[in-house]
């Protein structure tokens, strides 16, 4: 079943953290490797569950994490560090001050946005001279051989609606938003996630989706 993004949310909410999931925790072992110390404000745009902004959290960081789904921040306020820092509201709005985190943090989440330009904007808007942006979402290798935002609650299988921007259209966005770019990375699953196929039952899996780039980051700063 095709979903919108704000209704497949609202359904993959309370089944979002029970399983693994491999395409996370790739983007995590290659973000957690950009960041050679936990910068003090983060404001993480998009938070879902809080699982960006919990690990935050844990180093003392002043961190806010902002969605538009009300059923995945009722997940992420699980977590007794974010209670008070979660806030509902939609990434072209967000509720904060100028200059308010040195990183912000959107993770597979930049496809789900109608109106890109905007989200950039309020992500430079929000972010301090000198401030990290960093943008995670499934690589459009991975998208054009067939893989897609899909999960299963019970028996049924919903796909959710996504735009895919290219990395002009991102590059754009952000330069057009006062953003200088900084890298762009490719990631492929490897052996730390072996074993969460693995656990999943899908080890017949893992052999040919690593020959796929999985994860795609982008990195900009605020001048």
């Amino acid at each position: 079943m095709y979903v919108s993004a704000r209704e497949g949310h609202r359904l993959w909410a309370p089944v979002y953290d029970s399983e693994p999931n491999p395409l996370l925790a790739l983007e995590s072992r290659i973000v957690r490797g950009l960041l050679p110390c936990a910068p003090a404000r983060v404001i993480d745009v998009a938070c879902g569950t809080g699982r960006w902004a919990s690990y935050f959290a844990q180093f003392g960081t002043t961190v806010y994490g902002v969605d538009s789904c009300e059923e995945m921040l009722a997940q992420a306020v699980e977590h007794r560090s974010l209670k008070g820092r979660l806030t509902l509201a939609d990434a072209e709005h967000l509720p904060f001050r100028e200059s308010a985190a040195d990183l912000v943090l959107c993770s597979f989440a930049v496809s789900y946005f109608r109106h890109l330009r905007r989200t950039l904007v309020e992500m430079a808007r929000v972010s301090a001279p000198g401030a990290w942006i960093i943008i995670s979402d499934m690589h459009p290798a991975a998208m054009a051989a067939g893989w897609s935002r899909s999960f299963r609650v019970h028996k049924s299988l919903y796909e959710i609606e996504t735009t895919l921007y290219s990395t002009a259209e991102l590059n754009a966005a952000a330069a057009s938003a006062g953003l200088r770019f900084a890298a762009h990375l490719g990631a492929s699953f490897d052996e730390p996630e072996r074993s969460l196929f693995e656990r999943a039952g899908k080890q017949h899996l893992f052999t040919r989706l690593r020959a796929v780039p999985a994860v795609w980051i982008g990195l900009w700063s605020k001048p």
